[in-house]
């Protein structure tokens, strides 16, 4: 028998005020671009008390240098937080790409204008636990204000929570119940009307987004020799494009299923990709998986979503390979993704499978990554300890 999830209404939340491995420097004959560059830097105001908690923090200690840009890259902006509000977990804008949302890992979520760069809403929570993942609610049937503006967010505690972000209200705060608790990541389907969530256990729970119950619970077999679910930790989720309701999922027993909301069990799976952050995302326009992995062989892979076969291999850099945390594909023709081991973030070409792009000499390890999805260039956003990078590619 599975847990019922607890569901309550909640008053509105108080109002908050709107080290580490060094890259050596290696010649790679790309043009490099140092911050100095940059017009301006724009620097968070807030100030929280809130104690930081749930931050993974992978890096050795070492001496601190500029962060710069090699390629066809440029770093735009950088929003960089206050460091009592721990590090940036994960990023996501908007579907218009006119809001950022960041979580930070002590709970606090705040939302800039992308063009401005200000913050415009702050939301916090009494358990301060870390944020692990953003959603935009899909607002296709919003009819009043009230029924916009929305944000599912989902904690390290095991919550998912609903807020009202222009007011600062949490509508619903769901306890998942789940026997580990943390929740890791949620997706919405392409028609909005449902959402999923996985976490620290393999079952994956399903929503009904205008109640916020649940509907169904997916998992594997008890038969440990049929892969048809999660054995382990679920990082990542991803709707497919077009099909409200199928949608893949990797975790930690290198594994990618295949699910179908209205059935238990998955119905196919790929092995290899080691998934350990938002590092799974599916191409809408050819219906191509990208898988990033947090391991040093191939940790970049692409994927045929209608038989699971592996389409290639993107080539590992020698000078600038990473542990992926994070990955996805921008536009038609490019890929970002970013990690540990070398903290930095980097754009390669689709075409040619080469890297065009990269920021490196970052704080941490990149955690967290979006793109707007404005062609023909998306901005990219790129989180490393309490720093957001902005970039965007250039010819």
């Amino acid at each position: 028998m599975h847990a019922v999830a607890n569901t309550a209404t909640v008053p509105a939340a108080r109002s908050v005020r709107p080290s580490e491995m060094v890259i050596p420097t290696v010649d790679t004959g790309m043009p490099r671009r140092r911050l100095a560059s940059l017009p301006t830097t724009f620097v968070d105001p807030e100030l929280t008390q809130l104690r930081a908690m749930g931050a993974r923090t992978d890096e050795t200690e070492g001496e601190l240098r500029d962060e710069y840009t090699e390629g066809n890259i440029r770093l735009q902006n950088i929003i960089e937080g206050d460091l009592e509000s721990g590090v940036v977990m994960c990023l996501r804008f908007s579907s218009d790409g006119s809001l950022l949302a960041a979580g930070f890992s002590n709970g606090l979520i705040k939302i800039y204008s992308a063009e401005e760069c200000q913050c415009l809403h702050a939301l916090c929570c009494d358990d301060r636990m870390s944020v692990t993942s953003i959603r935009f609610c899909p607002s296709l049937h919003a009819q009043t204000p009230e029924k916009g503006h929305l944000l599912l967010a989902t904690y390290a505690s095991g919550h998912v929570r609903v807020w009202h972000y222009t007011s600062g209200t949490c509508l619903v705060s769901i306890d998942e119940l789940r026997q580990k608790k943390d929740t890791s990541s949620s997706a919405f389907n392409v028609t909005g009307d449902k959402f999923v969530t996985v976490g620290a256990d393999p079952q994956i729970f399903v929503y009904d987004s205008e109640t916020r119950k649940r509907t169904n619970v997916l998992e594997a077999t008890d038969c440990t020799d049929k892969m048809d679910g999660h054995r382990f930790r679920v990082y990542a989720v991803q709707f497919h494009p077009n099909d409200p309701n199928v949608f893949v999922s990797g975790g930690w027993d290198n594994t990618v299923q295949f699910w179908d909301v209205r059935e238990r069990h998955a119905f196919r799976r790929l092995y290899g990709p080691h998934i350990c952050g938002d590092a799974l995302d599916i191409d809408p326009n050819y219906f191509h998986i990208l898988t990033g992995s947090w391991h040093t062989d191939t940790p970049l892979q692409i994927w045929d979503f209608g038989t699971g076969e592996k389409i290639k291999d993107v080539p590992q850099d020698q000078m600038f390979g990473s542990l992926l945390y994070c990955a996805q594909w921008v536009g038609r023709e490019s890929i970002a993704c970013g990690g540990s081991l070398r903290n930095m973030a980097k754009l390669i070409d689709r075409g040619t499978l080469k890297t065009i792009g990269h920021l490196v000499n970052l704080p941490k390890g990149v955690y967290a990554m979006d793109n707007d999805h404005r062609d023909p260039q998306p901005v990219i956003s790129a989180a490393a300890s309490n720093k957001i990078y902005l970039l965007k590619q250039v010819d």
